[in-house]
Protein backbone atom coordinates (compact mmCIF):
# COMPACT_ATOMS: atom_id res chain seq x y z
CA UNK A 1 0.00 0.00 0.00
CA UNK A 2 2.09 3.00 -1.07
CA UNK A 3 1.68 6.23 0.84
CA UNK A 4 2.31 9.72 -0.43
CA UNK A 5 3.51 12.20 1.81
CA UNK A 6 3.24 16.16 0.33
CA UNK A 7 5.07 18.26 1.43
CA UNK A 8 4.99 22.40 1.18
CA UNK A 9 7.68 24.61 1.09
CA UNK A 10 8.87 28.41 1.02
CA UNK A 11 12.19 29.38 2.38
CA UNK A 12 12.36 26.21 4.40
CA UNK A 13 16.05 25.96 4.42
CA UNK A 14 16.36 25.96 8.11
CA UNK A 15 13.62 23.51 8.54
CA UNK A 16 13.33 21.28 5.95
CA UNK A 17 16.32 19.18 7.02
CA UNK A 18 14.39 17.96 9.76
CA UNK A 19 10.78 17.09 7.93
CA UNK A 20 13.37 15.24 5.31
CA UNK A 21 15.40 13.32 7.79
CA UNK A 22 11.79 12.11 9.64
CA UNK A 23 10.45 10.79 6.65
CA UNK A 24 13.90 9.01 5.69
CA UNK A 25 14.23 7.31 9.04
CA UNK A 26 10.67 5.75 8.56
CA UNK A 27 10.48 1.82 9.01
CA UNK A 28 8.14 1.50 6.02
CA UNK A 29 9.77 1.91 2.38
CA UNK A 30 6.21 2.16 0.21
CA UNK A 31 5.79 5.43 -0.23
CA UNK A 32 6.62 8.42 -1.90
CA UNK A 33 7.39 11.91 -1.01
CA UNK A 34 6.50 15.06 -3.13
CA UNK A 35 8.14 18.76 -2.27
CA UNK A 36 5.55 21.12 -3.48
CA UNK A 37 7.94 24.47 -3.20
CA UNK A 38 6.48 28.41 -3.79
CA UNK A 39 9.64 29.15 -6.04
CA UNK A 40 12.00 29.84 -2.43
CA UNK A 41 14.55 32.29 -3.04
CA UNK A 42 16.28 31.11 -0.09
CA UNK A 43 18.33 27.35 -0.32
CA UNK A 44 15.06 25.20 0.62
CA UNK A 45 15.60 23.60 -3.13
CA UNK A 46 19.42 23.37 -2.29
CA UNK A 47 18.61 21.15 0.14
CA UNK A 48 16.35 19.03 -0.82
CA UNK A 49 18.55 18.18 -4.02
CA UNK A 50 21.12 17.35 -1.27
CA UNK A 51 18.90 14.50 0.35
CA UNK A 52 17.03 13.49 -2.97
CA UNK A 53 20.02 10.63 -3.42
CA UNK A 54 19.18 8.96 -0.01
CA UNK A 55 15.61 8.38 -1.81
CA UNK A 56 16.35 6.30 -3.92
CA UNK A 57 13.64 7.67 -6.56
CA UNK A 58 10.66 7.88 -3.78
CA UNK A 59 11.10 11.98 -3.81
CA UNK A 60 9.62 14.34 -6.23
CA UNK A 61 9.42 17.71 -6.32
CA UNK A 62 8.59 20.87 -8.04
CA UNK A 63 9.56 24.26 -7.89
CA UNK A 64 7.34 27.70 -8.90
CA UNK A 65 5.21 30.45 -8.06
CA UNK A 66 1.67 29.76 -6.87
CA UNK A 67 -1.26 31.00 -5.07
CA UNK A 68 -0.47 30.04 -1.46
CA UNK A 69 -0.27 26.73 1.22
CA UNK A 70 -3.32 25.42 -0.42
CA UNK A 71 -3.11 25.63 -3.45
CA UNK A 72 0.44 24.09 -3.52
CA UNK A 73 -1.74 21.30 -1.27
CA UNK A 74 -4.47 21.15 -4.18
CA UNK A 75 -1.21 20.11 -5.88
CA UNK A 76 0.70 17.45 -3.85
CA UNK A 77 -3.12 15.49 -3.88
CA UNK A 78 -3.64 15.53 -7.20
CA UNK A 79 -0.43 14.86 -8.59
CA UNK A 80 0.24 11.47 -5.70
CA UNK A 81 0.41 8.35 -6.64
CA UNK A 82 -0.35 6.70 -3.72
CA UNK A 83 -3.47 5.00 -2.40
CA UNK A 84 -2.64 6.75 0.79
CA UNK A 85 -2.20 10.73 1.02
CA UNK A 86 -0.86 12.62 4.03
CA UNK A 87 0.23 16.43 4.71
CA UNK A 88 3.61 16.89 6.30
CA UNK A 89 4.86 20.92 7.13
CA UNK A 90 8.21 21.51 6.24
CA UNK A 91 8.64 22.94 9.49
CA UNK A 92 7.55 19.98 10.81
CA UNK A 93 9.02 15.92 11.17
CA UNK A 94 7.46 12.88 12.55
CA UNK A 95 7.59 12.14 15.99
CA UNK A 96 8.50 8.45 16.14
CA UNK A 97 9.99 6.04 13.14
CA UNK A 98 6.46 4.06 12.72
CA UNK A 99 4.22 6.44 11.90
CA UNK A 100 3.10 5.24 7.95
CA UNK A 101 4.06 1.63 8.98
CA UNK A 102 0.83 2.13 11.74
CA UNK A 103 -0.85 4.34 9.57
CA UNK A 104 -0.65 1.27 6.76
CA UNK A 105 -1.41 -1.13 9.29
CA UNK A 106 -4.55 0.56 10.46
CA UNK A 107 -5.91 0.38 6.65
CA UNK A 108 -4.79 -2.57 6.61
CA UNK A 109 -6.59 -4.34 9.60
CA UNK A 110 -9.39 -2.01 8.41
CA UNK A 111 -10.18 -2.16 4.91
CA UNK A 112 -13.52 -0.22 4.82
CA UNK A 113 -12.26 2.83 6.62
CA UNK A 114 -11.47 6.29 4.53
CA UNK A 115 -9.08 7.98 6.70
CA UNK A 116 -7.25 7.58 10.03
CA UNK A 117 -5.79 10.16 12.31
CA UNK A 118 -4.21 10.68 15.85
CA UNK A 119 -2.47 13.18 17.60
CA UNK A 120 0.13 16.21 17.28
CA UNK A 121 2.19 17.94 19.83
CA UNK A 122 3.53 21.92 19.65
CA UNK A 123 7.18 22.79 20.39
CA UNK A 124 9.05 25.96 20.46
CA UNK A 125 10.44 26.83 17.47
CA UNK A 126 14.10 27.30 19.01
CA UNK A 127 13.84 24.27 21.00
CA UNK A 128 12.04 21.45 19.72
CA UNK A 129 12.57 19.10 22.93
CA UNK A 130 10.14 22.17 25.12
CA UNK A 131 6.07 21.01 24.60
CA UNK A 132 3.95 23.42 24.43
CA UNK A 133 0.75 21.68 23.41
CA UNK A 134 -0.37 18.73 22.84
CA UNK A 135 -3.41 18.40 20.74
CA UNK A 136 -5.15 15.02 21.21
CA UNK A 137 -7.54 13.96 18.67
CA UNK A 138 -9.20 11.12 21.15
CA UNK A 139 -12.31 12.83 21.99
CA UNK A 140 -12.98 14.01 18.49
CA UNK A 141 -16.53 13.43 17.31
CA UNK A 142 -18.48 15.01 14.05
CA UNK A 143 -20.94 16.63 15.42
CA UNK A 144 -18.10 18.96 17.37
CA UNK A 145 -17.18 20.62 14.00
CA UNK A 146 -20.05 22.82 14.87
CA UNK A 147 -17.77 24.38 17.42
CA UNK A 148 -14.74 24.36 15.10
CA UNK A 149 -13.17 20.94 16.59
CA UNK A 150 -11.26 18.86 14.00
CA UNK A 151 -8.79 16.23 14.15
CA UNK A 152 -5.55 17.33 13.65
CA UNK A 153 -4.90 18.08 10.01
CA UNK A 154 -1.21 16.86 10.16
CA UNK A 155 -2.33 13.70 11.37
CA UNK A 156 -4.71 13.31 9.04
CA UNK A 157 -4.24 10.13 6.01
CA UNK A 158 -7.13 9.76 3.91
CA UNK A 159 -7.34 7.61 0.26
CA UNK A 160 -6.79 9.51 -2.95
CA UNK A 161 -10.01 8.29 -3.69
CA UNK A 162 -11.80 9.78 -0.98
CA UNK A 163 -10.14 12.93 -1.69
CA UNK A 164 -11.17 12.72 -5.32
CA UNK A 165 -14.93 11.43 -4.08
CA UNK A 166 -15.07 14.85 -2.13
CA UNK A 167 -13.22 17.49 -4.32
CA UNK A 168 -14.73 20.99 -4.99
CA UNK A 169 -15.80 22.31 -8.44
CA UNK A 170 -13.34 22.48 -11.20
CA UNK A 171 -10.04 24.52 -10.11
CA UNK A 172 -7.32 24.28 -12.82
CA UNK A 173 -3.64 22.98 -10.80
CA UNK A 174 -0.32 23.20 -12.37
CA UNK A 175 2.77 21.18 -11.47
CA UNK A 176 4.75 18.23 -11.93
CA UNK A 177 4.79 19.15 -15.97
CA UNK A 178 1.12 18.85 -16.45
CA UNK A 179 -2.12 20.71 -16.02
CA UNK A 180 -5.26 19.38 -14.51
CA UNK A 181 -8.66 21.11 -13.26
CA UNK A 182 -9.08 19.80 -9.81
CA UNK A 183 -8.90 21.13 -6.02
CA UNK A 184 -9.67 19.53 -2.66
CA UNK A 185 -9.01 23.02 -0.59
CA UNK A 186 -10.84 26.23 -1.48
CA UNK A 187 -7.88 28.50 -1.63
CA UNK A 188 -10.09 31.77 -1.11
CA UNK A 189 -9.92 30.86 2.81
CA UNK A 190 -6.52 32.23 4.22
CA UNK A 191 -6.02 30.13 7.09
CA UNK A 192 -8.73 27.55 7.43
CA UNK A 193 -9.00 25.72 4.39
CA UNK A 194 -7.88 22.36 5.87
CA UNK A 195 -11.08 22.90 8.41
CA UNK A 196 -13.64 23.62 4.79
CA UNK A 197 -12.48 21.12 3.61
CA UNK A 198 -12.93 18.28 7.00
CA UNK A 199 -16.49 19.75 7.16
CA UNK A 200 -17.44 18.89 3.76
CA UNK A 201 -15.50 15.43 3.91
CA UNK A 202 -16.23 14.50 7.77
CA UNK A 203 -19.20 16.19 8.59
CA UNK A 204 -21.57 16.19 5.17
CA UNK A 205 -19.78 13.07 3.96
CA UNK A 206 -19.82 11.17 6.77
CA UNK A 207 -16.40 10.13 5.95
CA UNK A 208 -15.57 6.54 7.38
CA UNK A 209 -12.49 6.65 10.02
CA UNK A 210 -10.54 5.10 12.97
CA UNK A 211 -8.29 7.16 15.41
CA UNK A 212 -4.95 5.53 16.20
CA UNK A 213 -3.82 6.60 19.87
CA UNK A 214 -0.24 7.78 18.83
CA UNK A 215 1.30 11.07 18.26
CA UNK A 216 2.16 11.61 14.70
CA UNK A 217 4.18 14.84 14.22
CA UNK A 218 6.25 17.15 16.27
CA UNK A 219 5.48 21.01 15.11
CA UNK A 220 7.08 23.97 15.67
CA UNK A 221 4.77 27.05 16.97
CA UNK A 222 4.68 30.26 14.99
CA UNK A 223 3.00 28.45 12.27
CA UNK A 224 0.21 29.92 10.09
CA UNK A 225 -2.45 29.18 12.27
CA UNK A 226 -0.72 30.02 15.72
CA UNK A 227 0.95 33.29 15.09
CA UNK A 228 -1.02 35.30 17.32
CA UNK A 229 -4.58 37.05 17.80
CA UNK A 230 -5.14 38.24 13.99
CA UNK A 231 -5.14 34.52 12.96
CA UNK A 232 -7.64 33.62 15.84
CA UNK A 233 -9.96 36.17 14.11
CA UNK A 234 -9.56 34.74 11.19
CA UNK A 235 -9.63 31.18 11.75
CA UNK A 236 -12.86 32.24 13.37
CA UNK A 237 -14.15 34.38 10.60
CA UNK A 238 -12.81 31.48 8.07
CA UNK A 239 -15.32 28.66 10.38
CA UNK A 240 -17.93 30.73 10.21
CA UNK A 241 -18.20 31.55 6.47
CA UNK A 242 -17.53 27.51 6.17
CA UNK A 243 -20.42 26.38 8.54
CA UNK A 244 -22.59 28.73 6.80
CA UNK A 245 -21.76 28.22 3.04
CA UNK A 246 -22.68 24.07 3.87
CA UNK A 247 -25.58 24.42 6.17
CA UNK A 248 -24.33 23.85 9.66
CA UNK A 249 -25.67 26.00 12.19
CA UNK A 250 -23.31 27.22 14.73
CA UNK A 251 -22.28 30.76 16.21
CA UNK A 252 -19.70 32.63 17.84
CA UNK A 253 -20.49 31.39 21.37
CA UNK A 254 -19.74 27.84 20.20
CA UNK A 255 -16.84 28.60 18.03
CA UNK A 256 -15.31 29.95 21.42
CA UNK A 257 -15.67 26.45 23.39
CA UNK A 258 -13.10 24.91 21.98
CA UNK A 259 -10.52 27.68 23.17
CA UNK A 260 -11.65 26.28 26.75
CA UNK A 261 -10.50 23.14 25.48
CA UNK A 262 -6.97 25.06 24.46
CA UNK A 263 -6.26 26.16 27.75
CA UNK A 264 -6.39 22.28 29.46
CA UNK A 265 -4.15 21.22 26.45
CA UNK A 266 -1.58 24.05 27.32
CA UNK A 267 -1.80 23.27 31.29
CA UNK A 268 -1.34 19.79 30.28
CA UNK A 269 1.94 20.94 28.37
CA UNK A 270 3.23 22.78 31.47
CA UNK A 271 2.29 19.53 33.87
CA UNK A 272 4.61 17.66 31.26
CA UNK A 273 7.14 20.24 31.32
CA UNK A 274 7.70 20.08 35.45
CA UNK A 275 7.88 16.36 35.56
CA UNK A 276 10.21 15.37 32.66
Amino acid sequence: MKITIVTVTYNSEKTIKDTLESVLRQDYDDYELLIVDGASTDNTIGVVKEYEPQFNGKLRWISEPDNGLYDAMNKGIFYAQGEIVGLLNSDDFYTSDDILSTVAARFDKKPQIEAVYGDVHYVKQEDTSVLVRYYSSRLFRRGWMRCGFMPAHPSFYCRKGAYEAYKLPRTTVKGFGREADCAYYDTTYMIAADFEAMLRMIYLGHLKMSYIHKDFVTMRTGGTSSSGAASHYQINSDHLRALKKHGVRSNIFFLSLRYVYKCFELLFGRIWQIFH
